[in-house]
């Protein structure tokens, strides 16, 4: 099918922005916001609001943990309810979780109505293959405990795919055109489950898109130039959105969770109003008073549902600096109200309220199939629900701005980016407290390090940049002065590597490699388990260009600044820029 106007109707690499000119007469940003433009390529100085907003009103902190146990629910449990209310804040919380049980238990029980119930529910759950790429993720480190940490790609399609969604989203020449991803969001899941981290990506990210085969055996090459990361949805489904994020992170994803502009309404309105906040009277419109997500508020705090709340989701002409990053920042203020608000006790203390946000929420969501029965849905929101809020932080990633044909592109920020996506890969978590892990032991242990083999290659090549003479060689000598006789240079391959890795065949490997790491300095989450190698095979790469010890610079288990990360607790206003106040 061809693409509308500003769109290429080629898959891949050659599709283009949808909307270049937004900010000229005439332009428009209606495909994040109200009016009839577009913009798949947008800048975020340039382009309109975006995505479907609010993916994570799904999936974080207590609010999902309600909303997915809530699809086994039924409509008892009415007079436990009504005197919670009139109980103290324990006594709500202890009614809360004893109705939410019985509601669960009642659903899932094996017989009648409640079965039935329950496969309907089942049957609303839209599901996809997790990754469509051709990479093989790596495994999850476990902590002393045996734990493993959790990690869940939150994606907010604009797909104009339903009369519903067309009117929502407006934009009317992208109506039936693939969807992009708008809004991704990595939720990070503490081993121990102590702490809760999101990662924001803005849509104007640049990337080199993996290769993906999509479920019809459509096969999309990996790009060989930069591409937004949004386009990452249309190379055949949110299976290739988890592979462009593990293909620039190296965090390995477990589930994703996907949502559209309809869902996130529904999913408000079964919510109930989420208090947001705004330092002046706001309206938001585009150029020319078209586009713009059409939020209008005064000045102060505001219950926002149904479709208001989509608005505040998708606003970025209006906020601060007009910015993509602005637009995070108000997602991540309505997240965290959004749990406050749950965890409070006050949503869903009423059985009709559960139901329709049980109906509300399986109806809206596409899922991995790793999450598609309402158990597996309630089993995590009981996992995300032992976090407290004060240890759920919200981020973004760290970026710079292009320049020249890339101007207002987004770029990860050198050094910044890769420190917040170590912390995310090492379990560390980004609220700066301690962390309470052990280390773990490799359960072989490492050969004495004059009898360890390392083959040493040199993958220091970019795509700007060729392979750094010699630096397999000076990687060869330092391993040799730490006593690895039996080191040696691979002179064979130089195949660019983005970070430098370690990697080893089988279990009894394990140790050795580790003790590689620990000579060198490389963080142990940079060891990995590989059938791609017969022996441990050390590839120094692009992070390491430079002669001397590996970068790992002082301080690199603290959020950089720039993330702008915000805690769980913090309550704020969103800063109006004036050209949008009335």
């Amino acid at each position: 099918m061809g693409g509308p106007v500003g769109r290429s109707s080629t898959h891949g690499e050659g599709t283009r922005s949808r909307v270049r000119h937004a900010d000229r007469p005439g332009g428009d940003e209606g495909l994040y916001e109200n009016g009839d433009g577009d913009g798949g390529g947008r800048t975020h100085r340039e382009s309109g609001d975006g995505g479907a907003g609010e993916p994570a009103a799904n999936a974080a902190g207590d609010g999902p943990g309600r909303r997915a146990g809530s699809r086994g629910r039924n409509s008892r449990g009415r007079s436990a309810r009504s005197s919670s209310r009139r109980a103290p804040k324990s006594g709500k919380r202890r009614a809360l979780r004893w109705v939410s049980s019985a509601l669960a238990l009642l659903i899932l029980g094996a017989g009648g109505a409640g079965y039935l119930y329950y496969e309907h529910l089942n049957g609303n759950i839209k599901k996809g293959d997790l990754t469509l790429g051709d990479r093989q993720m790596a495994d999850h480190k476990a902590n002393a405990a045996g734990q493993t940490p959790l990690n869940i790609l939150l994606i907010g399609s604009d797909a104009r795919d339903s009369a519903e969604n067309q009117k929502l989203g407006g934009a009317k020449e992208t109506f039936g055109s693939p969807p992009l991803a708008d809004v991704q969001m990595l939720l990070h899941l503490s081993a121990d489950r102590s702490n809760l981290s999101v990662v924001s990506m803005p849509r104007d990210t640049m990337l080199k898109m993996p290769k993906c085969t999509a479920p019809d055996g459509e096969v999309f090459p990996a790009s060989t130039v930069d591409v937004q990361t949004n386009q990452s949805l249309r190379r055949g489904g949110p299976g290739c959105t988890v592979a462009a994020w593990y293909e620039l992170t190296g965090i390995r994803i477990d589930h994703f969770m996907m949502i559209d502009f309809a869902g996130v309404v529904s999913m408000a309105d079964a919510i109930g109003g989420v208090p947001v906040c705004v330092d002046a009277n706001i309206h938001s419109r585009g150029a020319n008073g078209r586009g713009g997500s059409g939020l209008k508020l005064e000045k102060g705090t505001h219950s926002v549902q149904g479709e208001q709340a989509l608005q505040w989701l998708r606003t970025r002409y209006g906020f601060e600096d007009g910015s993509d990053l602005a637009r995070a920042k108000a997602q991540h203020q309505y997240m965290n109200s959004m749990v406050r608000q749950l965890r409070k006790g006050t949503k869903l203390t009423d059985p009709a309220k559960l139901m329709n946000l049980a109906e509300a929420a399986t109806t809206a969501l596409t899922v991995d199939k790793g999450l598609d029965t309402v158990k597996k849905l309630y089993d995590l929101a009981e996992e995300l629900k032992k976090v407290p809020t004060k240890r759920i932080t919200m981020s973004t990633m760290p970026n710079v701005y292009g320049t020249g044909v890339n101007r207002g592109r987004v770029y990860p920020k050198a050094g910044d980016a890769e420190q917040l996506f170590r912390m995310v890969r090492e379990d560390m978590p980004l609220d700066g407290k301690a962390s309470k892990r052990k280390k773990v032991e490799p359960k072989d242990p490492s050969a004495p390090v004059g009898e360890i083999a390392v083959a040493v290659r040199n993958g220091t090549a970019t795509d700007a940049l060729g392979p750094v003479s010699g630096r397999a060689g000076d990687v060869e000598k330092l391993l040799k002065e730490s006593g690895f006789a039996k080191a040696t240079v691979d002179p064979d391959n130089v195949a660019g590597s983005t970070r430098t890795s370690i990697l080893y065949p089988s279990a009894d490997l394990e140790g050795d490699a580790q003790a590689v790491a620990k000579a060198l300095g490389v963080p142990v989450s940079q060891v990995k388990r590989s059938t791609d190698v017969s022996g441990i095979s050390l590839a120094v790469g692009a992070d390491w260009r430079e002669d001397g010890a590996y970068p790992v610079s002082k301080g690199t288990e603290k959020t950089p600044e720039s993330a702008g990360a915000q805690n769980g607790e913090e309550e704020g206003c969103m800063k109006v820029d004036p050209k949008y106040s009335w």
